[in-house]
């Protein structure tokens, strides 16, 4: 890296630990899957990171120059958390004053308006179908937005002016999609999420090192059931467990994504594919082998304070938790793994359920100058490598660790079942784990989903 980049880097570092030493608190962990609640934003859209495309790997251009007036107008940005641009690294710095320029070049103000999340879907979807949006540029979750708000004709294709591959998230053509039209843009950032692990009590265990399997292209379902269950020791002799292996075992999304399947397709059930039968046996063998660690009554953030605890080995979660874990956890050693592939999995998959990203409203003028306008404040030459570097590099001092991250990012995939209200989720999930046949469990809820599918798409 050259010396100035270092330079650069180092001050963005010292000011992310600076900004990280006043915040302070910890995040909320998902019990069954991981990031399964929309409540964080995805990846390094809190920290506004964004690496840089060579122009080796063939992505367009950006847009030419544009020349307009803007009248004066205030462009809203809405979304569950503010978007305004802090300058607290040297990228979003000259985010900042990329927009300045463009302000005063097209005459307009820019307002983020953040909406508490929990009345934020039920408050902009209303506004949407008044024809009143909230905002010109409204951040929405997939699972409510395809199709249901493209179907109602509410928001703007957006695809033929995202082709800078630089600025704009190339997944979002794929997720945000609906009949071979994109209505949505995002950053350049993935949502992580996979499994942190307890280094010091994996050496205190004198357990083979996890990062081994990983070397060695052998971290699948087998090695982590066998992990697991070499960690569920009775380490004083009383006859009682006092070091479990897995803080939980209901993972349901990630599990799906590590054998590369999901409960739906499109307008599809998708129960009885192969792969998804694979999934719940799976499951059913973490808990009818009781691989985990048995709750104790306690609610969807039990599974995160065992990890705390620090005499459990393996937690799955995501990675926006980081900060929370090492600050209740500053005797222990945190690393991270991708989740295990699954028989039928060629990589490994970071799982997103609440994909999100920003749309412009059908009643909104002007989206081609919306999305330029998008597209030339975040149009910079960026000090970081990669995504969510400083996170990373910031949070991690293994290199194993951030490279863990930075392939089970690169390999996200989105699940679709909470697109549908009435999908039986946890119904299947209760049932899988109770020990129940899987065949006979996939022969019961075939119809249930695809009713629930049909409700969605038959509207």
């Amino acid at each position: 890296m050259r010396s100035k980049k270092v330079i650069a880097m180092l001050i963005s570092l010292m000011l992310l630990l600076a900004l990280a030493a006043c915040g302070g608190g910890s995040k909320p962990e998902g019990s069954g899957s991981p990031a399964t609640q929309e409540t964080e934003p995805s990846g390094s859209a809190a920290s506004a990171e964004t690496a840089s495309t060579s122009p080796s790997e063939g992505a367009e251009q950006g847009t030419p120059e544009m020349d307009f007036d803007m009248g004066g107008r205030t462009i809203k940005v809405v979304s569950w958390w503010d978007m305004t641009i802090q300058e607290d690294n040297p990228d979003n710095i000259q985010r900042k004053k990329n927009l300045e320029a463009l302000m005063k070049k097209h005459n307009f103000k820019m307002e983020f308006v953040p909406i508490d999340f929990g009345e934020y879907q039920q408050k902009v979807v209303a506004s949407l179908l008044a024809g009143e949006p909230l905002g010109d540029i409204v951040r929405l979750g997939k699972n409510y937005t395809i199709p249901a708000l493209v179907k109602q004709d509410l928001l703007w294709p957006v695809d033929e002016y995202t082709k800078n591959a630089k600025v704009f998230n190339a997944k979002a053509n794929e997720f945000m999609s609906y009949n071979g039209r994109t209505y949505a843009f995002t950053e350049q950032s993935n949502l992580v999420t996979g499994i942190f692990y307890n280094r010091t009590l994996l050496n205190k265990l004198g357990l083979k090192p996890l990062q081994d399997y990983v070397k060695e292209d052998n971290w699948n379902w087998e090695t982590f059931i066998q992990a697991a269950k070499e960690a569920n020791k009775d380490t004083n002799n009383d006859g009682k467990l006092d070091t479990w292996g897995l803080a939980q075992n209901g993972f349901m999304a990630a599990a799906l994504v590590s054998n590369e399947t999901s409960l739906t397709k499109e307008d599809k059930q998708n129960l009885d594919d192969p792969k998804t039968a694979e999934v719940f046996n799976f499951l059913s063998r973490l808990a009818t082998e009781k691989v985990a660690r048995p709750t104790e009554g306690g609610d969807w953030t039990e599974p995160g304070q065992f990890f705390r605890q620090g005499n459990t080995l393996m937690y799955a979660g995501a990675m926006y938790e980081i900060g929370g874990l090492k600050n209740d956890m500053k005797d222990f050693d945190i690393g991270f793994l991708p989740f295990p592939k699954g028989p039928s999995a060629m990589a490994y998959h970071s799982v997103e359920p609440a994909f999100q990203a920003l749309t412009i409203p059908k009643a909104v003028k002007d989206p081609e100058k919306l999305v330029y306008i998008w597209e030339k404040m975040n149009d910079i030459d960026s000090i970081y490598d990669y995504p969510d570097q400083a996170t990373l590099e910031s949070n991690f001092s293994n290199e194993d660790d951030i490279q863990n991250a930075r392939t089970t990012g690169e390999g996200m995939l989105v699940l679709d079942h909470d697109t549908f209200p009435k999908l039986p989720f946890y119904d299947i999930l209760g049932e899988i784990t109770a020990g129940n046949s899987v065949s006979t469990v996939v022969e019961k809820y075939k119809a249930p989903v695809q009713a629930a599918i049909d409700e969605v798409y038959k509207k």
